[in-house]
């Protein structure tokens, strides 16, 4: 009896909440981010904490790579950021930390934009955001506070190599344009958001592209997805930032600002180039990458 008046209750907070509540709600958590992040930068320049020199360039390249291919594809922003800042030889534990730390400013524009275009189905997106949030809470803290980096890095490469496999099998698959209910979403969400913190990627591959599997409106899942991601990114972040502070800040300044210019190019090979080929390019991209952190801790 109780938990069928607990469920009604939440029901009916659910319908009070509007999509607009939802864009403010986002619009505060990112200003509150931005006030932290230029308080940090004002210490930083004070105290000459910064160091700009040849690994910035890379971090700016990998966040102009990882924008592009999610500018095109919509998803796998995450995936190839951190398989390549493994690449570079980050940890993965600060290289998930910055990957999500950036995406807040990606994902609150992408999310914004999806709310004002109403691509969002609002009952997938409460199906989804709590126990996504949920997932990648726990996921922030057994990388931050419990796992070993060096021991866990291999196994986060073979993560993302499955991930790079299974973009593969996607781009090749034949899309199956029958409709049906979408099942399991906060089991699904749960566990998108826990590998994502933990791999520092997944989110967008791992949800999305079971959703649409399903048969759910490509419009809305891609919307409704984002969306979601924007909290998944933020309670991730929060967590990280908590166990870890800010230690690698120009990581972060690097990735914002390659993923800066390179938003308005993927928006142009989106329209121009054949998302297929894209998606098998991305995932040799991951594929190679993760191999090659394989190798490296094994060989």
């Amino acid at each position: 009896m109780e938990k069928a008046i607990q469920a009604s209750s939440l029901s009916k907070i659910k319908a009070k909440v509007t999509l607009k509540h939802v864009g403010w709600l986002i619009i505060a958590f990112k200003v509150f981010v931005l006030l932290y992040f230029l308080n940090l930068l004002y210490i930083g320049f004070q105290h000459h904490a910064f160091e700009f020199g040849t690994k910035f360039s890379w971090f700016i390249l990998a966040g102009f790579v990882a924008q592009l291919i999610d500018g095109a594809l919509g998803m796998a922003y995450g995936v190839s950021c951190t398989s390549l800042l493994l690449w570079f030889g980050i940890p993965p534990k600060f290289a998930s930390a910055s990957v999500h730390t950036s995406e807040i400013f990606t994902t609150g524009v992408s999310a914004l934009s999806h709310i004002r275009f109403k691509n969002i189905d609002k009952k997938l997106f409460f199906q989804i955001v709590i126990t996504g949030s949920v997932g990648a809470i726990l996921g922030a803290y057994l990388l931050s506070d419990l796992l070993d980096g060096n021991v866990i890095k291999p196994y986060i490469s073979i993560y993302l190599l499955g991930l790079g496999i299974y973009l593969l099998y996607k781009a090749f698959k034949k899309k199956n344009s029958e409709p049906h209910k979408v099942k399991n979403a906060p089991i699904l969400a749960f566990i998108g958001g826990l590998l994502d913190a933990i791999g520092g990627g997944g989110w967008g591959p791992i949800v999305t592209t079971n959703i649409l599997s399903q048969g759910k409106n490509p419009r809305e899942t891609i919307g409704t997805v984002n969306t979601a991601e924007f909290f998944v990114t933020y309670f991730a972040t929060v967590v990280f930032i908590f166990i870890l502070g800010v230690q690698h800040i120009e990581i972060v300044l690097g990735l914002i600002t390659g993923g800066v210019f390179a938003a308005p190019i993927g928006a142009y090979v989106a329209s121009r180039i054949n998302q297929r080929v894209l998606l098998i390019l991305v995932g040799i991209l991951v594929v190679l990458t993760s191999s090659w952190g394989i190798y490296q801790a094994w060989f």
